[in-house]
């Protein structure tokens, strides 16, 4: 089993403009997510990478999602 003190854990990265647009209209297209892993002492804070989002079609900003 696994602790929950480990250095590197799992984390969600989502894409901000389908966040953005999914708030603002009542469309069921989803949010794409990206899984990672991250070291804790490394990088204390969230992560921000620029991945190609498929909804977008077009690299975007993805930030770490909240669990």
């Amino acid at each position: 089993m696994a602790k929950s003190k480990d250095v590197r854990i799992t984390i969600a990265l989502e894409c901000q403009n389908c966040t953005q647009k999914e708030l603002g209209s009542k469309s069921t297209g989803g949010i794409l997510r990206y899984t990672t892993r991250k070291n804790r002492r490394n990088t204390p804070t969230r992560l921000e990478l620029e991945k190609y989002c498929s909804s977008c079609h077009k690299h975007t900003l993805h930030k770490e999602s909240r669990k």
